[in-house]
């Protein structure tokens, strides 16, 4: 089964504003990539994010171009420094593909986890706006691919 994981887009630095929503460029930057996995054909059931406002603006954007069933909702174990092993279980148990929306260093430490079984071993690189997919397949995870907003 797939699951997809997706760095926040852009936001506006703190000191414009303390809440950090997305940056024009970066609503841009989440449309496209939404845009890209929509016509890849990515299906999820439930978009899941932190309790960040980035992160919940980028997990609405895809929910406009993936209309999961489930929505979208605010999960635990996606803040930039929680233990990927929260959001690793999460996943394991899941039942139908899932689309987790967070940040760094957390989102590198949960895919070095799963497919290298290291978080600390660096696997795949996460821009702003970046998806990654990785599937579990007979108790193994695979990295399948990435789309950023360059080469979405």
């Amino acid at each position: 089964m797939d699951f997809y994981l997706v760095r926040h887009s852009q936001a506006k630095p703190e000191a414009e504003d303390p809440r950090r929503p997305l940056s024009d460029e970066g609503r841009r930057e989440a449309e496209k990539v939404a845009r890209a996995a929509a016509a890849r054909g990515v299906r999820v059931s439930a978009i899941l994010h932190s309790d960040k406002l980035r992160a919940r603006q980028t997990a609405e954007i895809f929910r406009q171009f993936l209309a999961p069933a489930g929505g979208t909702r605010e999960a635990r174990g996606l803040a930039p420094d929680d233990d990927p092993m929260v959001a690793r279980a999460e996943l394991e148990e899941a039942a139908e593909p899932l689309m987790l929306v967070g940040h760094l260093p957390h989102l590198g430490r949960l895919t070095s986890l799963l497919v290298a079984g290291d978080p600390e071993r660096v696997v795949v690189d996460f821009p702003s706006a970046a998806l990654v997919c990785v599937s579990l397949a007979e108790g193994r995870w695979r990295l399948q691919w990435t789309l950023t907003p360059q080469t979405a």
